[in-house]
């Protein structure tokens, strides 16, 4: 393995410039920060294979493909992989490397390969797997019935009634402003890549939410805060992802359900009983915030349902 002895700008000349860009175009952290986790596993790679950028060829590129579906890649912060990566995985690291390569075109910077010679690799067709609607109900209103403390009960119930509702991400679950959910139940989201859309509560939702707010004794801006914990200002106190997923993946084990559920899961089944009770597929690709129809059918198609229901009423030899 050949031994590092380069600085990182040696290994990918105008990489804090491509990263300024981003953020100088308004990208999220999140997708700034991603960027630079996938580049820098391609970095790796020049080291292990002792290259440097201007050296890489197509040739390089097939082979940094084989080196990501390798467990002994280098990962970003320079450990052993542990896992193989997903397909999807790969091909998002493959891309962060296409949107390098368009930047330095761009600014007219030298490039060894051209965004096109970075193919992607093909993916595998997954259907997801989401639990059955009476399993989801269960999960939603298990908190009432396990959490011993009742604060903890009604927020964490609160919490899973609003993302069934809803349909919204954790992230944006964790980070709900109160001021964002009008007295309607009708809340204003700015998602991912700073897409503005409304999702609306559900009386039900609305309900259970109304009645953790009225309990809490916190001044945080947030709506859902944790009991504990001091490392934030009071004003900015909110619930972490991890304690939700936690929390969900304990009460999906202790109910017995089969499927892995999660946070997300609830996301998936919100837009598939919707398809399956007939809502319009471009409505559900509003109320989730997707950019493309063709991401929303995934969750439409996810019905198995839906499609024998169709299939046994629509087939013209059904009888």
């Amino acid at each position: 393995m050949a031994k590092d002895t380069t600085t990182r700008s040696d290994k990918l000349p105008y990489l804090d410039d491509f990263l300024l860009s981003l953020q100088s175009n308004n990208y999220s952290r999140e997708t700034i920060y991603n960027y630079e986790r996938d580049l820098s596993v391609f970095e790796n790679f020049m080291i292990d294979e002792g290259i440097a950028f201007s050296q890489v060829t197509k040739r390089s590129l097939e082979s940094y493909k084989a080196y990501l579906a390798s467990i002994d890649r280098s990962t970003a912060n320079k450990k052993r992989g542990v896992t193989s990566l997903s397909s999807f995985s790969k091909n998002r690291i493959l891309s962060s490397l296409r949107a390098f390569l368009k930047f330095l075109i761009r600014m007219d910077h030298p490039y060894p390969v051209t965004p096109d010679d970075v193919t992607l690799i093909k993916t595998e067709k997954k259907i997801p797997k989401v639990a059955e609607l009476n399993d989801l109900i269960r999960l939603i209103e298990f908190p009432s019935e396990f959490e011993k403390h009742k604060t903890v009960a009604m927020r964490n119930r609160a919490m899973l009634e609003v993302l069934f509702s809803t349909g919204m991400r954790i992230s944006e679950l964790v980070t709900l402003k109160l001021n964002q959910v009008d007295p309607n139940g009708k809340i204003f989201l700015l998602g991912k890549g700073k897409k503005e859309r409304f999702v609306y509560l559900t009386p039900r939702a609305k309900k259970y939410l109304d009645e953790y707010v009225k309990i809490r004794t916190d001044h945080s801006n947030c709506v859902f805060v944790p009991l504990r914990g001091r490392n934030v200002s009071d004003k900015d106190k909110k619930v972490s992802p991890n304690y939700l997923q936690m929390k969900i993946k304990q009460y999906r084990e202790l109910l017995g359900i089969n499927l892995p559920t999660s946070a997300h899961s609830l996301r998936h089944g919100f837009a598939t009983y919707l398809a399956e009770s007939g809502a319009s597929p471009v409505a559900i690709q509003i109320l989730l915030g997707h950019e493309s129809l063709d991401t929303t059918t995934r969750y439409v198609h996810a019905s198995h349902r839906f499609a024998q229901e169709s299939h046994k009423k629509f087939h013209p030899l059904k009888s």
